[in-house]
Order: C-alpha cells, then sequence, then structure tokens
C-alpha cells in the first residue's frame, strides 16, 4: 500500500500565467509542472519522481480555448482533448488532430487530459519508469536494448543507447499539420515547429521535449496550410482504450480530381523517442498517382532504415500497412 501514496510536496496554484513563470523560474529543476496530471500522478505514486513543489496550471484561463487567428488557429495547452475532438472548427479544419485526440486512451482520461500534457508527457518504457537507473535516468545501461529484455513497444529507428518511443497521439497529427508550439519563460517567448519539439536521445536523454527549467509550453499554432485536406490517422494498439500506441499514423493530402498526389505530410509515433516524418515518402508520392504501385514503393520506404530488436520485427509490416492505409484512404 505504501507505494500507492504520494510523497509529500507543497502546492502552487498561481492565476495567472506571468505568476507561474515567476514560480518555475524560481525553483528550477526542483519544481513539477502539472497540467491534467495523469502522467504527473503515476510518477508520484510509484515515488519515482519526488518533486519538492507541484505548480499547478489549471487556474489559468488563458492556457485554454481554441481560436481561430488571421492564419489558422491557437489551441491553448491546457485545452483538454475531449474539447479538440469536439470542437466544431478543429473537426473542419483540421479533422486529423480532432481524430488524433479521440484516439488517446478512454473518454475519462480525455475529459481531463491536456493537449500539452499528452504533448509533454514523459516515455513510457517500463525499465525506466519502475526506476531502473538506465541511460536516461543517469546510469550507463539501456535495460530495454539487451538479448534478454522486453522490447516488444520499443524503437525500430534512431536509437542513441535509450530505445524508448514517443507515447503521444496527438504529436504525430501536430507534427503533419505543420504546428508550431509557443514557448514561454520570464525572459520572454520562441516559437518551435512541431517537428523540432520534441527531443531526440542523440541530442539530450534526458528529455522528451526542447523544454528547459522555467519553460511553459503555452499554446499550439496550426496554419491554414492543410486546411479542409485529406486526412487519416489510425492507431493500433494491443487495446481499443487505456492503452498507447504500438504504431499510429497521421497522413495531410492534397489530392486533385484526377487522383493525383499534389502534396502529402506524413508522420508516425511509437517507432522512435520523437514523432517520425517521413520525408522521403513525401517526396516519393508527390506528383503520383493514387494507386497499389504508390502505395508498396511508399512502404518500402518508410521502413527502410528500421533497426529492429529482439522483440519488435512486427512494427516495420505494421508501420507499412497502415502508411499504405493512410495513402489509399481518399481514393475516390
Amino acid at each position: 500500500m505504501a507505494n500507492d501514496m504520494m510523497p509529500h510536496f507543497e502546492l502552487l496554484q498561481p492565476a495567472d500565467l506571468e505568476t507561474a513563470l515567476e514560480h518555475v523560474e524560481r525553483l528550477g529543476e526542483g519544481g513539477w509542472i502539472l497540467a491534467g496530471g495523469h502522467d504527473s500522478l503515476g510518477w508520484f505514486k510509484e515515488r519515482t519522481k519526488q518533486p519538492g513543489t507541484v505548480i499547478d496550471l489549471e487556474g489559468i484561463a488563458e492556457l485554454k480555448g481554441i481560436r481561430q487567428t488571421s492564419d489558422g488557429i491557437e489551441i491553448g495547452a491546457l485545452t483538454t482533448l475531449t474539447e479538440i475532438e469536439r470542437d466544431p472548427m478543429v473537426r473542419e479544419r483540421f479533422g486529423l488532430l480532432s481524430d488524433a485526440a479521440r484516439r488517446v486512451a478512454s473518454p475519462q482520461i480525455r475529459n481531463t487530459g491536456t493537449l500539452g500534457g499528452n504533448l509533454c508527457q514523459d516515455t513510457r518504457c517500463w525499465y525506466y519508469r519502475y526506476g531502473l537507473n538506465c541511460y536516461r535516468a543517469g546510469g550507463n545501461i539501456c535495460y530495454a536494448d539487451t538479448p534478454v529484455a522486453m522490447n516488444r513497444e520499443h524503437s525500430i529507428f534512431e536509437a542513441d543507447r535509450c530505445v524508448a518511443v514517443t507515447p503521444s497521439d496527438t504529436a504525430p497529427a501536430l507534427v503533419a499539420l505543420d504546428a508550431s508550439m509557443v514557448i514561454r519563460n520570464v525572459r520572454g517567448e520562441r516559437v518551435v515547429a512541431a517537428e523540432d519539439f520534441f527531443m531526440a536521445p542523440a541530442v539530450d536523454i534526458t528529455r522528451m521535449t526542447v523544454l528547459k527549467p522555467g519553460d511553459i509550453l503555452t499554446t499550439i499554432r496550426i496554419p491554414e496550410t492543410w486546411a479542409g485536406a485529406s486526412f487519416y490517422f489510425e492507431k493500433v494498439a494491443d487495446r481499443n482504450s487505456w492503452d498507447f500506441a504500438l504504431v499510429n499514423v497521421a497522413t495531410a493530402m492534397r489530392v486533385d480530381s484526377a487522383g493525383t498526389i499534389e502534396d502529402a505530410r506524413i508522420a508516425c509515433g511509437a517507432v522512435q523517442c520523437t514523432p517520425r516524418r517521413l520525408t522521403e515518402v513525401e517526396n516519393l508520392v508527390k506528383g503520383r498517382v493514387q494507386n497499389e504501385e504508390t502505395e508498396e514503393l511508399a512502404a518500402a520506404a518508410a521502413a527502410a532504415d528500421a533497426r529492429p530488436l529482439n522483440y519488435n520485427h512486427y512494427k516495420i509490416p505494421l508501420m507499412q500497412n497502415l502508411v499504405k492505409r493512410s495513402l489509399r484512404a481518399s481514393e475516390a
């Protein structure tokens, strides 16, 4: 029963963003930012993470809501996944994100889970989550990358010491939509492309995103670029709810009346530590007609550089089939 009890911490509940930024700057790595809380509370209950102070952002109204702008939409980082799933403007113009939000966990979790929280959650590698001293936790071994490791859910691309994968369903959709992330700290604001928001282990193995101590993700911006395009999102998991993806795919395409693909952006999740944008596949399919030959070429290119582990070879054909299905989705 002891593991079900969270350690003591000081709770701060700022009512505005400026106050929150002052808190996170002052506390640095000693402060823990709480969004929806689903990832955080799991860490706390297992006592793997024991922050001295938690900064709860729930009361900050400016971090919530979906707003139309002159060149797209803005979504506050604390907007719930249910709100995104149901919002008429998102569904009509950027249905890819709506579909991705709808596939996260369960209705109960989506009612309180936030877009920012889903994007910033830590990896779900069980060796890391159970407190083992792996590379990501500051050690000198990857327990998931050994001859006897259970690694069926782990990376098939770009592993660098750590073979954990991104657990976010909304992240590939935002990469495909060419979204950008607005990050604030006490010194100002910076905007980072969604594709560059997630941190590769080769760059910094201790972080999943570019957020540093003192930073808060405030807003997600989606430009008009892909508004109203043909969208496809599919997630394959062991269970239909309460589960993380084994592989997912998010595709945005523009197809002319003759069935020729004019442009495309494709991203997959759960195949490496960051959402994997399939740039080579995009370039390959542009100008080609939607047909079986295009699908087969795209599938081969999608997994060309895959390096599977002992128990996740199945991810290669799974990813290939998802890419093919996504290209087939808007055929007449």
